[in-house]
């Protein structure tokens, strides 16, 4: 074969190869835009349907604001006996959950030596005042001398002096008994206030200091929450305003009504105590962990379901339905607040009734179409 002849095979071969080329790449191309075509068709048939209960009207409500409280319950009265007489402890019966009622004796310590002093200040107390016989028998005598001339006034004057020195050791005499039956009777303990014994921090036969604790009572009738507040929400927080609380280990809320605040910041975390009274404790305890909001205002403003903003994009946004597609509106956020026992926000940017997709929906791309499975509610007029 000649040279001739090669390179007409080679050519043929050439054209061969860019027509195989050619229409492979049409053919690529076609399969794509029939992929786009079809994902076309199928996006545009996407339909999202949605529940009543999905969507929620944007309304002008009222809004209560508040702060977010929490802390620790307290009982209003609470009391520590402790001995007020050093001694062996003897009678101890009640022990932690037991009631016990204003001046009930809870305990004694051992009183043989206290009695003995007693009896040791009253003796003293009965010499006292025989010295006080003595010296006036003798004041009398002496004034009679006087009165006849036989002795100088200056014998008198000193027997007038020792009759006074004797009626005032009878009278430190006496305070010393009132001293010692002091102590006696400081032997018993008694509750100060009716309550329940938390703690029992002594036993029986043990022997005690004077100041010793020896059991703890609190009065649960009243409880009172201790909240912690910073300096600059403390401003807004005033006596007389109610609280939500949430009590731990209860199912249903409490509510709580501010009665006091802490006039001084705390040292240190420079926080302001807020003392909020439980309006009703039964079956609490003290020391539960009670958290809620405190109501400090309110106000009305065009809100929505904080649930319901968006917060995936540089600006906050909601998703709104209309004319049965998703539409994103930028919303600026405004107060926020409880309304109907949810909490709310107010916000700038969109029409009143507005119908909102609640946040529990998810994120739908913008111009999804949506159908209702049954109609929502129109706005009152």
């Amino acid at each position: 074969m000649t040279k001739r002849h090669y390179r007409w095979l080679a050519l043929a071969l050439a054209v061969l190869l860019i027509g195989f080329g050619v229409m492979r790449a049409l053919s690529a191309r076609k399969a794509q835009q029939e992929a786009v075509a079809q994902a076309s068709v199928a996006k545009a048939q996407t339909v999202v349907e949605l529940a009543a209960s999905d969507v929620v009207k944007a309304e002008t409500r009222e809004l209560s604001q508040g702060l977010p409280i929490s802390g620790s319950l307290k009982a209003f009265n609470s009391a520590v006996v402790k001995a007020r007489a050093a001694g062996e402890l003897q009678g101890l019966t009640v022990r932690e959950g037991d009631t016990v009622k204003v001046g009930q004796v809870i305990a004694r310590v051992d009183a043989t030596e206290y009695n003995a002093r007693v009896r040791q200040a009253q003796q003293q107390a009965d010499s006292a005042k025989a010295q006080i016989d003595i010296a006036q028998r003798q004041f009398d005598n002496n004034k009679a001398l006087v009165d006849q001339g036989f002795i100088s006034k200056t014998a008198l004057e000193t027997s007038m002096n020792n009759l006074a020195a004797a009626r005032a050791n009878h009278q430190a005499a006496l305070a010393g008994v009132e001293v010692a039956r002091k102590t006696l009777n400081d032997t018993v303990l008694r509750a100060p206030i009716s309550g329940v014994v938390s703690q029992r921090l002594a036993q029986p036969g043990e022997r005690v200091a004077i100041e010793a604790r020896v059991i703890e009572i609190v009065d649960l009738s009243r409880l009172e929450l201790e909240a912690s507040l910073s300096a600059a929400d403390s401003v807004d927080v005033r006596v007389g305003q109610e609280a939500s609380l949430q009590i731990e280990g209860s199912v249903k809320p409490v509510l709580a009504k501010v009665v006091r605040i802490n006039p001084s910041a705390q040292a240190g975390s420079r926080s302001v105590l807020a003392y909020l009274a439980i309006a009703d404790a039964t079956g609490l305890r003290q020391g539960l962990f009670a958290q809620g909001t405190l109501a400090t205002g309110r106000t009305s403003a065009l809100a929505v379901p904080l649930s319901a903003v968006r917060t995936d994009k540089p600006a906050p946004y909601v998703q709104l339905v209309e004319n049965n597609k998703v539409v994103h509106k930028d919303v600026e956020l405004g107060a926020r607040g409880e309304a109907s026992k949810e909490t709310m926000i107010g916000v700038k940017g969109i029409a009143p009734g507005s119908v909102v997709i609640n946040g529990s929906v998810g994120t739908l791309r913008e111009g999804t179409a949506v159908r209702f499975t049954q109609p929502v509610a129109k706005t009152a007029p």
